[in-house]
């Protein structure tokens, strides 16, 4: 017998433990613990238990030998549960790393846009799924992910997830996966902290508890109360959201990004600004994908690191030419000028000839202080509330000139009424032009930098629009958590009577604002591009049906030297809009990468006398280094079609598998036993307890819409349109919900729970037979070659027949179409002797072992041809990394470095490379007919 230490599992075979059986989900080798088996119980006392076993642990694995399968007669109408095991086994049975192609690409609820399969097909040709989803705002990161999720879980390396997300978007995220994948997250924010808490013992591990997970950046960047956590968990797949945030190293943020980095073999990092014009920074974050990929972070080029990252933009030929009507093209950026009332006149008088000419100091102003006047300035230009906060809190510290200047302001900003806002009475005339108003649908989103501002705006504008204060939300970044993500749901709701969102800069990243709303207004400009770009993007998105229209109030003085809205905001309005129109981004256009440096930079500009084009002028000739790795990422046309997987199946569609499987598993009483209705393409019924278990990463909120009593009653479908209608409806509700029908993909939990209800129908180790046209008995075997990772590197179909004498192989999916095996069967129940097909099993498992070890050769070339590449890489990056001349020390610390890294990199090739002997199963046998069968078949 084989012993457990020396035996190859794998994905959807039975083991023996501690003398009850188990179907394997997952293997993973190499573990301190030996080989780690992760399976489902069969057997009476343990079905449907989860549980994980160690070889080195629980010695008494056993694995069961193919030469002792049982066979047994199928009964079933149509060989139904043979037909329903075979096909379980094909799902459950992970993709090897050798198939590159797309297996799940049209199975979800969403439009099959090419060029969002792209990034997919990226992630599945390297050495590990690990990219950088580097798309401009707007296009659907979002979906992007969840397409590679969705893949990386048909292929059996995507059970333990990942997702790290700014804050206000975490329950946008788990939205989307569910509603348009049906992947569950369970979303840990101050609410999943708490309930954490509350369902496992004090100081367990919470990311073992729940295998696929959601939390915030900053929630989880606390190491002294997640570190030792984080350092305990290994994933399958980690996705850093908005991962330009992770750059600037010694951060908790990036010390975050390279502990998790370390734990996972898929990393995914999205990011519209992924750098910040900085080569060296930029590398560091390439080196979280792929520490080898940059020999020498001051010069490398696009080539280097291609196969870490895409980068498109709307006017990118693939995506311009898919995206059609689902993306309306914007409308200009307007400039509203507002010509300031007398009292702002004396305050731009004061700035101009106190502030901004350096007389507001005794002593001569020096670094970051030299800075101050333009802070004043920007807080009048967005309002006087603004202004007056920043002078009160600079004069609780403030003595002498100083402290008089401020006192002046102060005495100003406090006569000002909001009569006197030329700004405020501006945003209203337009909000009344675009329809907002009392009793009109019509919703618009306000964008100030500053939190009085913004708060101001939301007590003074409601009534002077006749809103009711229940219309209008406000979001800035003293927002908590949870009212955060309520207040974008509320607004994003159809239904919900929300028509004013005045919010700050917390919701110009990733925030989805375009399903009821396509009017923003800049109440103040920030100063810089890239966060101009962010703001226009929560509108201006795929998805969006009307033409997104934006504004901006400047406020301008009579006074010709005054600095008023026209020399910095207007300029850059302008800016932004020609870069978005001519080429797709703004990151060409600034010269920086990083939003709080091209503001900084075009201040210490200002100060030196230059105006704002000649800033830009300059800082696009000097700092635009990264222009050659970004330039034409992803902008050719793509003309090939992704490649797809070639998957044998025996049903139709998976509506098909789920009925067949539902009866199967119920006895032709799924009305009854689990009060199943039918309705067109919808199902509604009674979710059993084990499926219920399945289902309890998703929110308490989304479980507590589908009780009816004691009982979770599930509706699910097949039909896009009903599942997008639904989801429609549920943004056109008035409070946050989800929507009540969920659409059945292929990851859904229901389909997975289904595939193990079918797998363990048949008894221990048992293979059905049934009848065919076939002219011998025809084995069905499978043949499963793996790495150290327990990873198939090799999946082989097999059909053996011609035996005892003259063994035969052909590919099983052409012999299972040229048989007939298929819904329109007729099982008419033969008698079949058993025992003859018995004696040929040990002569049909050695064939197939013969002909997987005649091709094992041909096999590892398949799957070394790629590690290959990258052990030639590794050579080049060890001898480039130590060419610059370095002082003694310093070059033997990289040289340490650099070795540390070859080394990891080269055990990580190791254990790719397919390890041990195959594992073979007997699935099935085809017989002919006793009729039709000739002399060599198998008698009654």
């Amino acid at each position: 017998m084989t012993t457990a230490q020396e035996a190859t599992f794998a994905p959807g075979s039975r083991i023996i433990v501690r003398d009850e059986e188990w179907l394997v989900r997952s293997v993973k080798t190499g573990t301190a613990d030996g080989t780690m088996i992760k399976a489902v119980g069969v057997s009476e006392f343990v079905q449907d238990v989860e549980a994980t076993f160690f070889t080195e642990l629980d010695k008494g694995i056993a694995p069961m030998r193919p030469e002792e399968t049982q066979l047994v007669r199928d009964t079933s109408s149509r060989f139904r549960q043979s037909r329903l095991f075979l096909e379980a086994v094909l799902r459950r049975t992970p993709l090897p790393r050798t198939e590159r192609g797309l297996a799940l690409a049209d199975r979800f609820l969403l439009d099959p846009l090419t060029y969002q399969q792209r990034p997919v097909e990226l992630a599945l040709s390297g050495l590990r799924p690990r990219i950088l989803l580097a798309d401009v705002v707007g296009l659907g990161k979002t979906l992007e992910i969840g397409l590679i999720l969705a893949e990386l879980i048909r292929r059996g390396r995507g059970d333990r997830i990942l997702v790290v997300s700014p804050q206000q978007v975490l329950e946008q995220f788990q939205r989307e996966l569910w509603t348009r994948f049906a992947i569950p997250l369970v979303r840990l924010d101050s609410t999943g902290i708490q309930r954490i808490q509350q369902e496992i013992p004090a100081g367990r591990n919470p990311f073992t508890h729940f295998k696929r997970a959601i939390i915030s950046v900053d929630t989880l960047k606390d190491a002294g109360q997640f570190g030792h956590h984080l350092d305990a968990t290994t994933w399958d797949a980690v996705v850093i959201d908005e991962s330009h945030n992770l750059i600037n190293k010694g951060t908790k943020r990036n010390e975050l990004a390279r502990r998790l980095a370390a734990k996972t073999d898929a990393l995914l990092l999205a990011s519209a600004t992924p750098h910040n014009g900085d080569k060296e920074s930029f590398a560091q974050l390439i080196s979280l994908l792929d520490p080898a990929a940059i020999a020498n972070p001051k010069d490398y080029q696009a080539s280097d690191i291609a196969h870490l990252y895409l980068r498109r933009t709307k006017i990118s030929p693939e995506v311009r030419d898919q995206i059609g009507d689902r993306w309306a093209d914007r409308g200009p950026s307007q400039p509203l000028h507002c010509q300031a009332t007398p009292i702002e006149e004396q305050i731009f008088d004061e700035l101009t000839d106190v502030w901004l000419a350096g007389k507001w100091s005794d002593e001569a102003v020096t670094g970051q202080h030299r800075l101050f006047p333009y802070t004043l300035l920007k807080s009048f230009l967005s309002s006087h509330r603004a202004l007056h906060e920043t002078v009160t809190n600079r004069s609780k510290k403030a003595t002498g000139t100083e402290r008089a200047a401020l006192d002046r302001l102060a005495e100003l900003t406090s006569a000002m009424t909001d009569r006197d806002s030329s700004k405020l009475r501006r945003l209203v005339e337009e909000l009344k032009e675009i329809g907002v108003g009392k009793g009109s649908d019509t919703r618009a989103v306000v964008f100030s930098e500053r939190v009085p501002t913004i708060k101001w705006l939301a007590d003074t504008v409601p009534g002077l629009l006749g809103l009711k204060p229940e219309a209008v939300r406000v979001l800035h970044g003293g927002v908590a958590d949870s009212d955060e993500q309520q207040i974008l749901q509320e607004f994003e709701l159809a239904g919900s009577g929300v028509r004013l969102l005045f919010t700050g800069d917390v919701a110009s990243e990733g925030v989805n604002l375009h399903q009821q709303c396509h009017h923003l207004i800049h109440y103040d400009i920030p100063w810089s591009l890239i966060r101009i770009e962010q703001r226009n993007g929560r509108i201006d998105r795929y998805g969006q049906r009307h033409q997104p229209q934006f504004r901006a109030l400047l406020l301008t003085s009579a006074r010709e030297d005054a600095k008023d809205d026209r020399t910095v905001s207007e300029v850059l309005l302008r800016r932004e809009e020609t870069a978005h129109r001519t080429l797709g981004s703004v990151e060409a256009a600034t010269g920086h990468y990083d939003a709080k440096a091209e503001e900084d930079r075009l201040v210490r500009d200002l100060l030196h006398g230059k105006t704002v084009d000649e800033s830009y002028a300059q800082a696009h000739t000097e700092i635009d280094v990264l222009a050659d790795l970004f330039g034409d990422v992803g902008s050719a046309p793509v003309v090939e079609e992704v490649p797809q997987a070639r998957v044998p199946k025996l049903f139709d569609s998976t509506r098909d598998f789920v009925d067949a499987a539902l009866h199967e598993i119920y006895d032709d009483r799924p009305e009854d036993r689990i009060d199943l209705r039918r309705e067109d393409e919808l199902l509604t019924f009674r979710a059993p307890d084990d499926l219920v278990h399945r289902l309890t990463d998703l929110p308490r909120s989304y479980l507590r819409t589908h009780r009816e009593g004691e009982d979770l009653r599930l509706k699910v479908t097949f039909d896009r349109r009903l599942a997008q209608r639904k989801l429609d409806q549920a943004r056109q509700s008035k409070t946050p919900m989800w929507p009540e029908i969920a659409f059945l993909s292929d990851v859904h939990p229901m389909v997975d729970w289904l595939v193990d209800k079918v797998l363990i129908r048949l008894g221990r180790q048992q293979a059905p037979v049934l009848t065919a046209d076939v002219s011998t008995p025809t084995f069905l075997i499978q043949g499963v070659y793996a790495n150290r990772l327990g990873q198939p590197t090799v999946v082989q179909w097999m059909a053996v027949a011609g035996l005892p004498t003259e063994p035969t192989i052909a590919p099983m999916d052409e012999v299972l179409r040229s048989a007939g095996v298929g819904p329109d069967m007729v099982n008419r129940a033969e008698t079949i002797d058993t025992g003859a097909l018995t004696a040929l099993l040990p002569r049909a498992v050695a064939a197939a072992r013969d002909q997987l070890e005649d091709k094992r050769a041909e096999f590892d070339a398949a799957n070394a041809e790629p590690l290959r590449r990258h052990r030639e890489r590794l050579v080049t990056f060890q001898q480039a990394s130590l060419v610059d001349e370095l002082p003694g020390a310093h070059r033997e610390r990289r040289r340490q470095r650099v070795d540390a890294t070859v080394a990891e990199q080269h055990d990580l090739l190791d254990r790719l490379e397919t390890d041990g002997e195959p594992l073979l199963r007997v699935l099935a046998v085809l017989v002919p007919s006793p009729e039709s069968a000739p002399e060599h078949g198998v008698p009654a």
